[in-house]
């Protein structure tokens, strides 16, 4: 059965909201369905880091992100941590690809174990179960060795470890170009193409 590409993006406490929220500005722009997962302790990084409050109940929030980035309501759906009959919590109608920006430690090290005890764990345990491309930007440092440990073992089964970590090669002339590059990274692995920094080898677009 043919559907349009389907990624699901998770915001969890880690410092680093600016990435997720643009990338689902970018996913939307592209015409990509996006399923939006978020935990509470985004919420309190949204307020800490850029001033603004994310709704608490999901409809909300959906209506939040469709004023913000005027996308097309048919490709976003927002679900809740407790949403166990989301489609992302089942292996039977997984998306495409699944993006967890940012990444916090506790998500990652949860997410290693196969803890599932929410839809974040949850949906991230099914793209690795079904072998679909499941990305962690996390953001901490400096990293312990718990931290590298739980990455490794992550990375050997397959996801991608994507630190948000930007290139000055570009000449950033502001955050929001900072912000890009780590976007255009992860949309390079999505397969989503953008035209959102300079490649390597090229002239600015």
């Amino acid at each position: 059965m043919s559907r349009p590409k389907t990624i699901t993006v998770a915001l969890t406490g880690a410092s680093g909201l600016p990435y997720g929220l643009r990338l689902i500005k970018t996913l939307l722009a592209a015409g990509i369905r996006t399923w939006v997962l978020y935990s509470q302790a985004a919420q309190v990084v949204a307020k800490q880091e850029m001033q603004i409050t994310l709704p608490s109940r999901p409809a909300e929030m959906k209506a939040w992100l469709l004023q913000r980035h005027a996308a097309d309501p048919a490709l976003l759906d927002v679900y809740g941590r407790e949403e166990w009959f989301a489609p992302a919590a089942s292996g039977s109608n997984p998306p495409d690809a699944m993006v967890v920006c940012p990444c916090s430690m506790g998500t990652l090290a949860a997410i290693r174990h196969g803890m599932s005890d929410n839809l974040i764990e949850r949906a991230a345990d099914v793209c690795i179960k079904e072998q679909r491309k499941l990305v962690l930007v996390p953001r901490e440092t400096p990293l312990s060795v718990i931290h590298l440990e739980n990455m490794l073992e992550l990375a050997r089964m397959g996801v991608v470890i994507l630190p948000p970590a930007p290139g000055f090669y570009t000449h950033p002339q502001s955050v929001d170009d900072m912000v890009d590059f780590v976007v255009a990274r992860i949309l390079d692995q999505l397969g989503v193409a953008h035209e959102l920094t300079p490649r390597w080898g090229e002239a600015a677009p």
